[in-house]
């Protein structure tokens, strides 16, 4: 399965490196993370909320959980909350439920992404399917993407010794 279409031309026409890497069958961060031998805080997950009754992509690190109160606290929202696959589905016709790339600008969505994502060089992220992964610098994903940076997950806490 090649990867999405629309992403590699957006990649190939912005002139940006980037590697794509073909893996055995994978369904979560964690999972394809382990199999390609890199930290889970590496790779990009997409969720799909709906804030203030809009769908937003939003993306965090592969080894959290999104927090809602957390992201309705930094989105000044009156409510978020996660959207169902029956609401997302239609805005990605082309890819793998649960493989989607967090570029939401070519699925017509805003994205957010959690800060944490910054603090990498590279990020990882599905390539559309279940079986193939991207590696792509981060600084070519936010000029590509645009994204609002806003904190999604619940930092964690540093407990005293």
């Amino acid at each position: 399965m090649p990867i999405l279409r629309r992403l590699k031309e957006l990649l190939d026409e912005a002139r940006v490196s980037y590697e794509v890497y073909n893996h055995p069958l994978a369904y979560t961060a964690q999972e394809i993370a382990a199999q390609q031998h890199f930290s889970g805080k590496e790779m990009a997950k997409v969720v799909v909320l709906e804030v203030d009754g809009r769908p937003v992509m939003g993306v965090i690190p592969g080894s959290q959980r999104i927090n809602l109160n957390t992201a309705k606290a930094s989105l000044g929202a009156k409510a978020v909350k996660l959207a169902t696959e029956a609401e997302f589905i239609s805005h990605f016709p082309e890819c793998e439920i649960g493989a989607m790339p967090p570029f939401g600008n070519l699925f017509g969505l805003p994205v957010v992404v959690d800060p944490a994502l910054e603090k990498d060089e590279h990020i990882y992220f599905n390539a559309g399917n279940h079986v193939q992964t991207v590696r792509l610098k981060y600084s070519d994903f936010a000029q590509l993407v645009k994204p609002e940076i806003a904190r999604l997950i619940e930092e964690r806490k540093r407990r005293a010794a």
